[in-house]
């Protein structure tokens, strides 16, 4: 039987005996969180407020270079203060 949201009867039923039995809290916490950083440094997320056609060039020159956007955006930086 599958609900709504695509979560199965049987799925449920395996969570919650999985909660049941218990967690490896050492092994959950070892797992660490979030991206892996890229430095040593820890980041900071900026905002930055961009137009659609300023969207559209940095996705188009992600896509080209097969980069993220953020990636384009700090290589755009890098070459800037270069």
């Amino acid at each position: 039987m599958t609900m709504e949201d695509g979560v199965t009867e049987e799925q449920i039923q395996q969570w919650a005996d999985e909660a049941e039995a218990g967690y490896d809290v050492e092994q959950l916490k070892r797992r660490g969180r979030g991206r892996p950083g890229r430095g040593a440094e820890p980041m900071q997320v900026i905002a930055v407020r961009l137009t659609a056609e300023e969207i559209a060039a940095l996705d188009a020159y992600a896509a080209r270079e097969n980069v993220s956007r953020s990636e384009a955006i700090r290589r755009a930086l890098a070459g800037h203060a270069a």
